[in-house]
């Protein structure tokens, strides 16, 4: 059976992820922590756009703007 994504996501805490937003903003930063509804919390966040770059520090992300979400260094190497 497979796994559901907040428990995927559950693997990635306290790593670096990147997230790409229905606005097409990109968003980077160390996953805190996530709930049921796929919201997330990112911490020393930056936020790139066409024109710009900007640090945004502690945010809060909506799980229902989140278009795609990479963790690279994965979560395969964690235990469940």
């Amino acid at each position: 059976m497979a796994e559901a994504p907040t428990h995927l996501l559950e693997r990635v805490l306290s790593q670096r992820v990147s997230l790409v937003l229905k606005d097409s903003r990109q968003l980077s930063g160390k996953l805190l922590g996530v709930d049921e509804h796929m919201n997330l919390v990112l911490d020393d966040a930056d936020e790139k756009t066409s024109e710009v770059t900007r640090h945004l520090g502690r945010v809060v992300v909506r799980g229902s703007n989140v278009v795609f979400l990479n963790a690279p260094q994965g979560a395969a190497g964690k235990p469940t």
